[in-house]
């Protein structure tokens, strides 16, 4: 994806349409990115996880459909609809969907 101009606004619309659940499957799309933050809208499938990692930049995720167990630093959180979990750079975590869900992830870098 080209880069997201930081000077100038821009509209992002009926992402989720574009965005279907896919069956056994966690896809992505990017839908701002510079080098302040990045935007990335995912759809997951039921039982599909991603495994313990981390970011350099401080996170912020909000499921927007769907149930999912967060674990933040070994703590789990099931979110559901409209819960935010913020992330400190650094910070391990990891997802189990628990049912299909969307999910909007923005990375700031703390340090730009």
């Amino acid at each position: 994806m080209a880069a997201t101009s930081r000077t100038e606004s821009a509209a992002f619309i009926n992402l989720l349409e574009e965005l279907p659940i896919t069956k056994a499957a966690t896809t992505s799309r990017v839908v701002v990115n510079n080098d302040l933050l990045r935007v990335v809208l995912f759809s997951f499938d039921a039982g599909e996880q991603l495994t313990e990692h981390a970011s350099p930049r401080a996170v912020v995720v909000q499921l927007l459909s769907g149930k999912m167990t967060f674990n933040v630093a070994g703590e789990d959180h099931l979110m559901v609809p409209g819960d935010v979990i913020y992330l400190a750079p650094n910070e391990r975590h990891a997802l189990v969907a628990e049912e299909a869900c969307h999910l909007s992830l923005v990375m700031v870098d703390t340090e730009a």
